[in-house]
């Protein structure tokens, strides 16, 4: 067998050879002039807490909970992943921008020109109202910063998130509180579900968006309750886990684990990884480790590792996997021969994953990964 072959998470399809890179997702608004991509959607490991959203920005919407009160007197339920939920796919976070200590976002982040040209998926054209200020354009508005506000809109929900005297949609911090003032309305109670909803209708008047967004908030929401996932995980699931969790920071390395722990790879990645130069895990070795802990001999390769116990087919969804559960990834779900892809399921929808070269062993959701092909029970 060649090295595309040994590195374990590799598979032929097409016309190409990939290993346990990701498809590249569709992401709406702002997200996509960031160039975000499935890729993003891991982001810096924070425990399980919020995977993919940088330190200071959690910091924003964390602020910005703590201070909607005082605006809102009335609003009941704001939390930090309804929040999350909205720059996940207005904005991924502002990944790829430099935020300060300050909450200034550089460069900014801008949406397209609402010029009604249909380019961006804008067909209304919006005169400019705010003489350029915040969007660069005398003629026509774009959406400004990590929420995408409208310049007029935010004129109205500005409110000053870091107590330095301005208001800029261009700061996290700012910009997560116009966000939560926008929320909670007159005074919205957002655990309930129809009102949650019916805020992130006003934020934007279409029900895909909606389902969008309420994805994402059901995710974070998990993550907040349960930072590592699996707290109900008992016996060989729980040695497995436990196993996988303490390899969290140890490098992608391709072609690289085995039962005894991490190694060095082999050359090399779709992306030229060279994995002898590394010492860490690809996804599958990751798993053959974890599983090694509690006795159980796993497959080198993802795709072989689908025939192992019982299997979890796609069309079941992620709801249907248990802590330590395998859950799989391929370019044709349906088929095992197309699987790329391994983690295991820690539970509340999140996996810990050895995503890619440069990215380490992190947790991250089920579903900032392409091609969900279901799962095995190997426990």
């Amino acid at each position: 067998m060649n090295a595309w072959r040994k590195a374990g998470c590799a598979v032929v399809v097409l016309l190409f050879l990939a290993s346990c890179a990701v498809p590249v997702l569709a992401v709406k608004n702002a997200a996509s002039v960031l160039g975000a991509s499935a890729d993003s959607g891991g982001g810096e490991d924070l425990g399980g807490a919020a995977a993919g959203i940088p330190d200071r920005m959690l910091a924003a919407y964390k602020g910005a909970v703590r201070l909607v009160k005082k605006e809102v007197p009335g609003c009941r339920g704001m939390r930090w992943p309804v929040l999350a939920g909205v720059a996940r796919i207005e904005s991924n976070h502002a990944v790829g921008r430099t935020v300060a200590d300050s909450g200034a976002i550089t460069p900014r982040i801008l949406g397209p020109v609402l010029n009604g040209s249909g380019a961006g998926g804008n067909t209304t054209a919006f005169p400019d109202t705010d003489g350029g200020r915040w969007d660069g354009d005398t003629r026509f508005e774009r959406a400004v910063g990590p929420f995408q506000f409208l310049p007029q809109t935010f004129e109205a929900m500005g409110r000053d998130g870091n107590g330095d005297g301005t208001v800029d949609p261009h700061n996290a911090d700012d910009a997560a509180l116009a966000a939560a003032v926008y929320l909670c309305g007159n005074g919205r109670n957002l655990r309930e579900d129809k009102q949650l909803r019916s805020a992130l209708f006003a934020y934007n008047r279409s029900d895909a968006y909606v389902a969008e967004v309420s994805g994402w908030i059901d995710r974070y929401d998990a993550a907040a309750t349960s930072p590592d996932g699996a707290s109900g995980a008992t016996g060989d699931a729980r040695t497995v886990l436990d196993a996988a969790l303490a390899q969290r920071g140890v490098p992608y390395s391709w072609g690289g684990g085995n039962a005894g722990g991490k190694s060095r790879g082999v050359c090399c990645s779709p992306g030229g990884q060279d994995g002898r130069q590394v010492v860490g895990f690809d996804c599958s070795g990751l798993t053959v480790y974890a599983f090694a802990r509690a006795g159980v001999r796993l497959p080198r390769l993802a795709a072989d590792q689908a025939g192992v116990g019982t299997r979890i087919p796609a069309s079941a969804g992620y709801k249907a996997l248990k802590p330590g559960d395998l859950v799989f990834f391929g370019y044709i779900p349906a088929r095992d021969s197309s699987i790329y892809h391994v983690g295991i399921y820690l539970g509340d929808g999140q996996m810990i994953n050895a995503p890619r070269p440069g990215k380490p062993v992190r947790i991250d959701p089920v579903s900032s990964m392409g091609g969900f092909a279901g799962g095995a029970r190997v426990l």
